[in-house]
């Protein structure tokens, strides 16, 4: 099958029809959906964000939660908040919708070559953090150790869990899940994921971060990091603020100086730190 890696869009506000062939039903309201297209697959970068149609209903910016190594199979991960979320939360195999992308500022993974990769995840969190641990561990010579520490708010609400499961086992990866609450039957870590942070070995000094979840985690993650001596310059976070059009023309996904979808989803934490330390904006 060829892969186009450049191909533009043929008008950048129209989408390409994509076939869902598999559904993964992740929590009680967050769902998988593997697509393939009905065109040439176009490559995507880990961290990037496409945004999905349903006809007749509207669309969404979602991340990308699929092996980069195989654009002919795309994944998206969806929690339904709304009313394009729901429906794509309704759909069936064999369903057609649209997708244009992918967009945006992936995940600076050429930054932790050489050094330790730490990857911190909350929630639903995990699924754009997903092609970054993937190209990662396909590249494994490319870094030093390689951590992922997971959190949610009980095992209920945890994600990927065969992932996480096989990754457990994987001495290419070390990995630490905890949840906020736990439930009859579930032995692992108690307590929000920062917790995991001080337990978790790797040289502050010599590590990139890539950390992903809702942005009051994010934002105790990255000052935990800072604490312990990580340099704010390797940490990275990705934002996901109110995107329409993908293009940075619309003005909704703004966060001060800066337009999410055309200057993100992943920031270096200088260029956001202080963004997010304002209320509303």
């Amino acid at each position: 099958m060829t892969i186009a890696p450049d191909l533009p869009l043929r008008d950048p506000l129209t989408a390409r029809p994509y076939v869902v062939s598999t559904i993964r039903q992740q929590t009680h309201d967050i769902v998988t959906l593997d697509v393939r297209p009905a065109e040439a697959p176009i490559a995507f970068a880990p961290g990037q964000f496409d945004m999905v149609y349903v006809y007749g209903v509207g669309e969404a910016a979602i991340s990308i939660s699929s092996d980069p190594a195989t654009p002919e199979l795309l994944s998206h991960t969806i929690r339904a908040i709304g009313w394009v979320t729901r429906a794509l939360n309704d759909l069936q195999p064999g369903a057609t919708i649209g997708i244009r992308g992918p967009y945006g500022r992936g995940w600076p993974l050429d930054d932790a070559e050489g050094r330790d990769l730490v990857i911190v995840a909350g929630g639903i969190g995990l699924a754009p953090v997903r092609p970054a641990i993937m190209a990662a561990l396909a590249q494994r010579d490319r870094f030093n150790r390689i951590a992922l520490l997971v959190g949610a708010r009980s095992p209920r609400d945890l994600v990927f869990r065969d992932d996480l499961d096989r990754w457990a086992t994987n001495p290419a990866i070390d990995v630490h899940v905890t949840v906020d609450s736990a439930v009859r039957g579930w032995g692992g870590r108690v307590g929000v994921v920062t917790k995991l942070i001080p337990r978790v070995p790797f040289d502050p000094d010599g590590a990139t971060v890539l950390t992903c979840g809702p942005e009051a985690m994010m934002w105790h993650t990255a000052d935990a990091l800072v604490k312990r001596g990580v340099d704010p310059n390797h940490l990275y976070v990705t934002l996901e603020r109110n995107m329409r059009c993908a293009l940075g023309t619309c003005g909704h996904c703004q966060l001060g100086p800066v337009f999410v979808c055309r200057d993100g989803p992943v920031f270096a934490w200088p260029e956001v730190s202080g963004l997010l330390e304002e209320r509303e904006l």
